[in-house]
This record gives C-alpha cells, sequence and structure tokens, in this order.
C-alpha cells in the first residue's frame, strides 16, 4: 500500500469512516484478481484526491466482521463512506475513467 492509503480493519473501521471527509474503502482479498487489477487505480486515485477523499483498503479474509456488516458478497467493492454512512456501493472491477465517474460526486 502506498502512502496514500489508509490500512482498514475490523477494530478501527467505525472510527476510519466517522468524519466529514468522504472515504473510499476498497474491499479486497490477495487471491482476487479483479482486485489486484483495479489496486493500481485506487492508489492513483488516493494519490491524485489527496485532501478530498481518503482511500482505505480492508482485506476480507483478515476483517470478515465488517465486511459482513456492511453486506460485502463480492469483490472487489468500493464502498464510500462519509459521517460514518454508506454513501456509494460499486461492485467489480472497472477502467479508472468509469471509477473516477463514479466517484465524481466525491472528488469535486
Amino acid at each position: 500500500m502506498s502512502e496514500n492509503t489508509l490500512t482498514a480493519t475490523d477494530q478501527n473501521f467505525k472510527d476510519l469512516i466517522s468524519g466529514d471527509t468522504p472515504v473510499l474503502v476498497d474491499f479486497w482479498a490477495e487471491w482476487c484478481g479483479p482486485c489486484r487489477m483495479i489496486s493500481p487505480i485506487v492508489e492513483e486515485i488516493a494519490a491524485e484526491y489527496s485532501g478530498k477523499l481518503r482511500v482505505a483498503k480492508l482485506n476480507v479474509d483478515e476483517n470478515p466482521q465488517t465486511a459482513g456488516s456492511y453486506d460485502v458478497m463480492s469483490i472487489p467493492t468500493l464502498i464510500v463512506y462519509q459521517n460514518g454512512e454508506m454513501r456509494k456501493r460499486i461492485v467489480g472491477a472497472m477502467p479508472k475513467a468509469k471509477m473516477l465517474m463514479e466517484l465524481k460526486a466525491f472528488t469535486g
């Protein structure tokens, strides 16, 4: 993970998503091919929108409680949270341009 990407866990998740700044959480796993495909895109978005959008990655194998509580059934799933509430859910791999379109409301 890069310096712009946070590590989300079952333990820190509630605190991580509680602020005013939108937080994009990438629910992923090591064995997931599509997750590995979008990982560089997620890292780029974290760097490009630093200050506007916080980006975190949550390994679903290591943190099943959080993944289950947000009904993450397939990965990759990207969820944007703001003030502790889910604002947007994106499921599946996609090109960067499409991902940015999906995130436009949060990136300005």
